[in-house]
C-alpha cells in the first residue's frame, strides 16, 4: 500500500501541472477565438479552411494590438486618442468607469508604470499574522493631507488568485521590504507558500566560496 500511495502521488505531481497548464492555455485560446466574430463571414478561417483551427483568434488579437499601438504611437494617433478620451469624459456614468479603468491600465501596462514596485512583508489581517504584499505607490491629495505620518499604498493579494485582494494604506515603518523579485513573490502567493522564493543569503554564500 505504501508503494501504491507513493506511485499515486508521484503520478499526480507529474500529470497535474501539465493538465492545468493545458486547460489554462485552451481556455485562453478559446476566449481569444471569440474575436474572430468581428471578421466578415466570408473571411472566417473555419469557412476558408473547412475545419476549425484553434489559435487564429489569438493571432488576430495580437495583430489588432500591434496595429492600434503603431497608430497610437505617432502624432496623429495620439491626438485621436486624446480626442476620444475627451469625448468619453463628457458622458455621465461612462466617464467614471472609463477613467478608473484607464488609470489602472496606464499604471499596469505603460512603460513608465510603477505598479507593484516592491514586495513587502506586512501584518495582515491582524497584528502577529504576516503576509506578502506589494507597495503600489504613495497616497496623495486629500488622503495624504489627512495622514500625518509617512504612509504607502499597499496591495494585499488573496491566495491562490492574486487578482483579488485588499488595498490598504500602511505606515512605511510597518512594511518590511523584501529582496525577492515581484515574480518570485507572486509565485509564492499563488502556490500558497509551497514554492518558496530563493534565499538571497544562500546566493551570497555561493558567490563567496566561488573562486
Amino acid at each position: 500500500m505504501a508503494a501504491l500511495r507513493k506511485w499515486l502521488f508521484t503520478g499526480l505531481l507529474v500529470i497535474v501541472p501539465g493538465v492545468i497548464t493545458a486547460w489554462v492555455l485552451a481556455w485562453f485560446v478559446g476566449t481569444l477565438d471569440v474575436t474572430l466574430a468581428i471578421l466578415p463571414e466570408a473571411w472566417q478561417p473555419d469557412r476558408l479552411l473547412g475545419f476549425h483551427v484553434p489559435g487564429f483568434g489569438a493571432l488576430l488579437t495580437l495583430t489588432i494590438l500591434l496595429v492600434v499601438g503603431a497608430l497610437a504611437s505617432n502624432f496623429a494617433g495620439r491626438k485621436l486618442v486624446q480626442w476620444g478620451d475627451a469625448l468619453v469624459s463628457r458622458i455621465p456614468v461612462v466617464r467614471s468607469i472609463y477613467s478608473s479603468v484607464k488609470q489602472v491600465s496606464d499604471t499596469l501596462f505603460s512603460e513608465s508604470g510603477n505598479a507593484f514596485r516592491t514586495a513587502v512583508l506586512v501584518q495582515w489581517p491582524r497584528e502577529g499574522v504576516w503576509t506578502v504584499a506589494f507597495i503600489t505607490g504613495s497616497p496623495s491629495g486629500e488622503v495624504a493631507a489627512y495622514l500625518r505620518d509617512e504612509y504607502v499604498s499597499v496591495y494585499v493579494p488573496t491566495t491562490p488568485n492574486p487578482t483579488g485582494g485588499y488595498f490598504v494604506l500602511m505606515r512605511r515603518s510597518d512594511c518590511v521590504e523584501l529582496e525577492m523579485s515581484i515574480d518570485a513573490a507572486l509565485k509564492y502567493i499563488v502556490s500558497m507558500g509551497v514554492v518558496a522564493p530563493p534565499d538571497p543569503l544562500a546566493g551570497e554564500a555561493v558567490r563567496a566560496v566561488t573562486p
